[in-house]
């Protein structure tokens, strides 16, 4: 169960930037505000591994959560934090997703470069970022330089001055002395490292507890450096679960659940699948059949009268979506084996599902807002 207090966090940066005004619900008055984003933190994965984050877990209370989107995935949630809008709004609904009327899946996070989406129409919301400066605003992202010039970039964070810092105590810094220097700002800083090792080693090994280590020490700093000048909420895209190799699903030929099935989008615990012409009903009978006693398996309309995706998602968002979606919801993960590249499958930590895990991350106050 959610936590009684677990905010959405498509209301995390509107209720930061009324703050700003004085007229905030969720957090006191600032001057400035630092918005920190620790890619993969789940509020269980953090209380879970508490010992490496002291500074972190004395500082969250109960309330200290929120509730990420669905699918509980990097592109899609950063979507709906940077605009303040549901997936069925701003138009990034997983990991791949199907061009409607093509053959097209491509992926949410690399497909600007390598499949050609448009930043300024596939995301189909105007960013918090760019609203907030053209309004006179100060913003900023500080963030690693790799992602500079990004379609990524462009389609969520345009109108923001971007920084490059290499380490998480350098984009920790520099958030703090943006925020400092610049009265009204909102900086956006983000920490891809902590999900990055939990893809490659899972979230309960050693080499994650030290990544949490370090971020909890940047917090710290971050808190300290701003003191009561300006404000920050340390918050994630998603949580993580480990899947262990022995708990991945292949799909091959001659698999039934493959039959009628012409692209597997998703990922591997939210699997789009889009079905061959008339053949939905038949898939989506045929995974639950098979998989319901560890997925939850959805038509496209049921999720979307479920209001998975927002409580009135776009009719030009809603082809993208799969015709039969496949949510996990014990520790298992969905691959397709007849795909030539096998190294996705040695990924550890995984997410993109409907578990408290996966989709409840961290609200943590610091500075003017602590």
């Amino acid at each position: 169960m959610d936590p009684p207090s677990a905010r959405s966090l498509t209301g995390v940066v509107p209720q930061i930037l009324a703050s700003l005004e004085g007229r905030g619900d969720w957090f006191p008055s600032a001057r400035s505000a630092v918005v920190l984003v620790v890619d993969g933190l789940g509020r269980a994965n953090l209380t879970a591994r508490a010992g490496y984050a002291r500074f972190l877990t004395a500082r969250m209370t109960k309330r200290d959560a929120a509730r990420t989107v669905f699918p509980s995935t990097t592109a899609v949630a950063l979507a709906s934090l940077l605009t303040g809008e549901m997936p069925g709004r701003h138009g990034l609904v997983g990991y791949r997703v199907r061009i409607p009327g093509t053959a097209l899946a491509p992926n949410q996070l690399k497909g600007w470069e390598t499949d050609g989406l448009d930043p300024l129409t596939w995301q189909r919301s105007v960013p918090l970022l760019e609203r907030e400066s053209a309004a006179g605003r100060p913003c900023f992202v500080v963030s690693q330089s790799r992602y500079a010039g990004t379609g990524f970039t462009a389609a969520l964070q345009r109108g923001a001055e971007f920084i490059g810092a290499a380490s998480i105590s350098e984009r920790v810094e520099r958030a703090a002395d943006l925020a400092l220097r610049h009265p009204g700002a909102l900086v956006y800083a983000y920490v891809p490292e902590l999900d990055t090792i939990a893809h490659a080693r899972g979230w309960e090994s050693d080499e994650w507890a030290a990544g949490l280590e370090r971020v909890d020490g940047a917090a710290r700093d971050l808190d300290t450096a701003i003191g009561s000048h300006a404000g920050a909420i340390l918050t994630a895209d998603h949580g993580i679960v480990d899947v262990p190799r022995q708990r991945q699903i292949l799909l091959r030929d001659g698999d039934p659940l493959v039959d009628g099935v012409s692209i597997i989008g998703g990922e591997p615990r939210m699997l789009h699948l889009y079905a061959d012409d008339g053949r939905a009903a038949e898939v989506a009978e045929r995974w639950r059949d098979a998989e319901a006693s560890r997925s939850w398996v959805m038509s496209r309309e049921q999720a979307v009268d479920a209001g998975l995706f927002g409580a009135s998602p776009d009719p030009e968002v809603v082809p993208r979506i799969g015709d039969v979606l496949v949510a996990a919801r014990s520790a298992v993960a969905y691959y397709d084996d007849r795909e030539a590249d096998k190294k996705p499958q040695n990924m550890i930590g995984q997410h993109g599902s409907l578990t408290d895990q996966e989709r409840i991350v961290p609200l943590v106050r610091l500075g003017a807002f602590g």
